[in-house]
C-alpha cells in the first residue's frame, strides 16, 4: 500500500543517513560517498510520488566527502557546487562562498575572484534584501582578494622601483586595487561581528597612506563598540597600532589592561608586565606583579622561560627591599594549595633541569622564596647546578637560605 511504501521508505532514508554518519565518524570517505549516492537516487526515485525539498544535508555532507576523497578533483568539486547553487536560493550565496573558500584554498584565486564578481551580482526578488548581510560577506572577500593584489603591486614598489615610468603604472594599478579593497572592507566592519582579518587589511591600507586619524578610529569602534561581540584580538591590534604610532605608555598600558581583563594568558602579557614593573607608581608595579602570577596560572606558560624570569626578577627584588612583601602574600594565598604540584615538582624539577637549564634556575629562586629552602623543586635544581659546579646556581642557594625567614612570613 502506499502508507507502507511511505514508511519503509522513510526507515530505510533513515538508516541511509545513519550508515553515512557513521562512515563519516570514521573518515571513510569512499563509503560514504556510496551510500550518499544511494541517498540521492533514493530520492529521485521517490519524487514522483511524494515532494522531498533538496536538503541542506546533501550539500554540508557532499562537500565534506569531496573535500577528504582520495580520488576527488577540482572539476568534479566545482561541478557538484554548481549543482548545489541551483538547489535552492536561500542557500545560493553560502554556497557560493564555500566555492570560494575551496577555490582558494587550491590556489585558484582567479577563478574565485570570478565566482565573487557573479555571486555579488546575483539577483532574485525578496531574497536579495533578505540576504543583504551575505551579499556584503560576499562583497568583502573580494575586497579581500583585491587587497592581496594590491599588496603584491605594493611589494613590486618597494623592492623593483626604478624605472619611474614603471613607477607610475604599479602606483596606479595600487591605487585602483586600493579604492575597490577599501570600499568593500569598509562596509562590512560596520556590520557588528568579529572582522579580524577585513580589519587588519583595511588598517594596513590606511596607513600605508597615512590616514592614522581613520584607522585609529576603526580600531578603536572595533574594540570598544558594544555592539561588537568581545574579542581580544580587536585589544591586540588597537595595542598594536598605538605602539607602531609611537604612542605614551599609559595608552599602550590602558590598551593592554583590558586585554589581561578578558584574556590573562595573552602572550602579550609580558610585555604587560615588563612595562608595569618600569613603573614608578606603586599600584602599577603590584599589577604588574598580579598579571605574571596570573599567567602562569595556565599550563600553556609552565615552561615559558620570559614568564618565571619575570616573576623571579620581581620577586626577588621585593624579597632584598623587603617592601611590598605582602604583594606576593597576597597572591600566593590563592595559590599555595595547587602551585606546588603544578609547578614545583620533583619530577618538573629533573625535567626542566634536562631541557633547560635557564628555566630551572629562574623556577627554583621562585620556589625557594615561596615555599623555602625544603622545596622539592629547589633542593633538586640548586643540587644539581651546585654538582655541576655552576657558580649562578650556588648564589642562588646562598641567596634562598640567607633569605628563608621571607617564606615564613609570606607562608604566614
Amino acid at each position: 500500500s502506499s502508507n507502507e511504501y511511505k514508511l519503509n521508505f522513510k526507515k530505510s532514508k533513515e538508516a541511509c543517513l545513519s550508515y553515512i554518519q557513521d562512515a563519516l565518524l570514521q573518515k571513510q570517505w569512499k563509503r560514504a560517498a556510496e551510500f550518499l549516492t544511494c541517498y540521492v537516487e533514493s530520492l529521485e526515485k521517490d519524487y514522483s510520488r511524494e515532494h522531498i525539498g533538496p536538503s541542506e544535508m546533501i550539500w554540508r555532507i557532499g562537500t565534506e566527502i569531496l573535500w577528504h576523497h582520495s580520488q576527488s578533483r577540482m572539476k568534479e568539486f566545482n561541478c557538484f557546487m554548481e549543482q548545489m547553487k541551483t538547489l535552492g536560493v536561500k542557500r545560493y550565496l553560502k554556497v557560493c562562498l564555500e566555492h570560494v573558500f575551496h577555490l582558494l584554498c587550491n590556489g585558484q584565486i582567479d577563478e574565485a575572484y570570478q565566482n565573487l564578481s557573479l555571486a555579488e551580482s546575483w539577483r532574485f526578488g525578496e531574497q536579495t534584501a533578505i540576504q543583504d548581510k551575505e551579499i556584503k560577506l560576499i562583497q568583502a572577500y573580494r575586497g579581500l582578494l583585491d587587497y592581496c593584489s594590491w599588496s603584491k603591486q605594493k611589494k613590486i614598489l618597494l623592492e623593483h622601483g626604478e624605472d619611474g615610468f614603471a613607477d607610475l603604472a604599479v602606483e596606479q594599478e595600487m591605487h585602483g586595487y586600493f579604492r575597490k579593497a577599501a570600499v568593500n572592507l569598509k562596509e562590512i566592519i560596520k556590520i557588528p561581528g568579529v572582522w579580524d582579518v577585513f580589519v587588519k587589511c583595511y588598517v594596513d591600507l590606511l596607513e600605508f597612506y597615512g590616514e592614522h586619524n581613520e584607522a585609529r578610529q576603526v580600531l578603536n569602534e572595533y574594540a570598544y563598540n558594544s555592539k561588537f561581540p568581545a574579542n581580544p584580538n580587536a585589544h591586540v591590534y588597537l595595542y598594536q597600532f598605538l605602539k607602531r604610532q609611537g604612542e605614551s605608555k599609559k595608552s599602550l598600558i590602558s590598551a593592554l589592561k583590558i586585554l589581561h581583563d578578558v584574556v590573562p594568558s595573552h602572550e602579550l602579557m609580558i610585555d604587560f608586565n615588563t612595562m608595569l614593573q618600569k613603573s614608578k607608581k606603586r599600584k602599577k608595579r603590584q599589577l604588574g606583579l598580579e598579571v605574571i602570577f596570573a599567567a602562569l596560572d595556565y599550563a600553556g606558560w609552565k615552561e615559558n622561560a620570559k614568564a618565571w624570569s619575570c616573576l623571579a626578577r620581581q620577586v626577588k627584588q621585593i624579597v632584598i627591599s623587603e617592601k611590598h612583601l605582602d604583594w606576593i602574600k597576597q597572591e600566593w594565598n590563592s595559590r599555595k594549595d595547587w602551585w606546588p604540584d603544578f609547578h614545583f615538582s620533583r619530577y618538573l624539577a629533573k625535567r626542566n633541569w634536562q631541557e633547560n637549564k635557564s628555566l630551572s634556575y629562574e623556577k627554583a629562586l621562585v620556589a625557594g622564596i615561596l615555599l623555602g629552602k625544603d622545596c622539592k623543586y629547589f633542593k633538586y635544581v640548586s643540587h644539581q647546578g651546585c654538582k655541576a659546579r655552576v657558580k649562578r646556581f650556588r648564589m642562588l642557594k646562598k641567596f634562598v637560605t640567607r633569605h628563608n625567614p621571607v617564606y615564613l612570613r609570606i607562608s604566614g
